[in-house]
């Protein structure tokens, strides 16, 4: 018996939760539950996280967490409760099927089967934001060569385990070079531990597009946070609809199993909701917890009742669906179809005795780290690089200006008269020999400005790590 947690969340949470626990009992589910109140109510009790210490003791106990979706209350600056249980939980793998179920579902993609990959707990979803003047505020993309090794191991590993053949990496390391440029550095790396695996690269844009457009050209996708979150929701509505998808999110420890649509207060408490998407989510926990003839029973079953035309309102189609059903009506069709498999969709199989196995990650030995330079961010509200170069080289002391930019284009020296400024300005302080710089040369410039009446919003050190450039060049430069 594996004891997991539920939350029935906010919305229609409460009756799709009701129809898939339902069916998992019906299925003979080997499982009990703890159910924990999250969401929309415990926010507006006062509690800015969305969740108490009663509720994270039953998640960190039970280890399986079974979520509804959740109301985040505008305003305020309630934090996303999703971002927050995945990253305190180390839950660093997002993973989504999409696939079509043509024609009984509408999609224009009859031959698509595609799953998304994301990372799950860094990139801008760190959620690192400042302003810093005026005009500019900034949020700190991080990227982790842990955080990278973890998501493509756990991809390949994926394709390996479920009979995949080919799995594709999406970045953007043409722009960003280093965030992206590690991500896609690490993907070659473990890649080549798995010859039985096909691999390509892709960058986002383009790889998006195709997509959306060939998507049958896709077996498993692997990509970080943000661009994860953006494709996977376009896979999920081109496969046919956002509301029949379910996600796991997997950590070493825990793991997190919910339907990927929001919580829909508009149509709560009509018994209208479709509930599938929270239904396969609990599919996919089953296969977790190694209950994989349960998990078939009920996507068998599942799949016996959509190509038999019984639809929720959001999939109904004249000609093609038969029978329009409500939510909790929905959920007794599956329980009537226990123990069919479907006659036109193929039928699952899951494989039994199925395990990941993530090493954990093992730190590199150290690079010769050196010391190049420093940039130092200044707050000025004049237009005239010029003149601000002029005040700046006043602060060199063992390393000079080079170079000015503004928005990440260089504006000094050499600069355009056409470049738009804002109030935001790096000013690139190194040797000019290209020499290591002596650390204490940069309070001494920082007292300097103080002295200039400059101010210093903040400052990055530049260095080489084994004599590579771990920083960018100006546009431009």
């Amino acid at each position: 018996m594996t004891r997991i947690t539920v939350a029935k969340g906010d919305g229609i949470g409460p009756e799709i939760m009701d129809a898939t626990l339902a069916i998992l009992k019906a299925a003979d589910a080997n499982i009990e539950w703890d159910e924990i109140q999250i969401g929309k109510q415990v926010y507006l009790s006062g509690n800015s996280s969305g969740i108490g210490g009663e509720a994270w003791e039953a998640i960190r106990r039970n280890k399986v967490f079974l979520k509804a979706p959740i109301t985040t209350p505008q305003g305020q600056g309630y934090k996303s409760l999703n971002v927050t249980i995945r990253k305190s939980l180390g839950l660093f793998a997002n993973v989504r099927p999409c696939n079509s179920f043509h024609p009984f579902i509408h999609t224009k993609h009859p031959e698509m089967d595609v799953v998304v990959i994301r990372e799950n707990e860094e990139d801008l979803y760190a959620g690192i934001e400042h302003q810093q003047t005026e005009e500019v505020v900034q949020c700190l993309k991080l990227i982790t060569r842990p955080g990278c090794e973890k998501i493509v191991r756990y991809a390949f590993e994926y394709a390996r385990i479920y009979n995949r053949s080919k799995v594709s990496c999406f970045v953007k390391d043409n722009i960003m070079k280093h965030t992206d440029g590690l991500f896609h550095k690490v993907f070659k790396e473990i890649a080549t531990e798995y010859p039985d695996i096909e691999s390509d690269s892709w960058i986002v844009d383009i790889g998006a597009a195709r997509l959306a457009d060939q998507p049958e050209i896709f077996d498993v996708i692997v990509l970080p946070n943000l661009y994860g979150d953006i494709v996977s929701d376009i896979t999920a509505q081109i496969s046919g609809s956002v509301g029949l998808a379910g996600t796991a999110n997997i950590g070493i420890e825990s793991a997190m199993f919910e339907a990927i649509h929001g919580s829909a207060p508009d149509i709560a408490g009509q018994n209208i909701a479709n509930p599938s998407g929270l239904l396969r989510a609990a599919v996919m926990m089953l296969n977790h917890i190694g209950q994989q003839e349960v998990a078939e029973k009920i996507n068998n079953a599942w799949l016996s009742v959509i190509e038999k035309g019984i639809h929720t309102k959001d999939i109904f189609r004249e000609g093609v669906s038969s029978k329009l059903v409500s939510t909790s009506e929905f959920a007794e069709a599956v329980i009537e179809h226990l123990g069919h498999k479907p006659e036109n969709i193929e039928a699952v199989i899951y494989s039994k005795g199925v395990q990941f196995e993530i090493p954990k990650y093992r730190r590199k030995p150290s690079a010769k780290k050196v010391l190049k330079g420093v940039d130092v961010f200044v707050d000025w509200k004049g237009d005239e690089a010029n003149m601000l170069a002029g005040r700046l080289q006043k602060l060199n002391n063992g390393i000079q200006l080079s170079m000015i930019t503004n928005r990440g284009v260089k504006v000094w020296p050499n600069g355009f008269d056409e470049t738009f400024c804002t109030d935001h300005w790096r000013c690139r302080f190194e040797k000019l020999d290209g020499g290591e710089v002596d650390k204490k040369s940069i309070p001494h410039i920082l007292s300097n400005a103080i002295e200039e009446g400059l101010d210093i919003i903040k400052t990055e050190n530049l260095y080489e790590f084994n004599g590579e450039r771990g920083y960018s060049l100006g546009q431009g430069q």
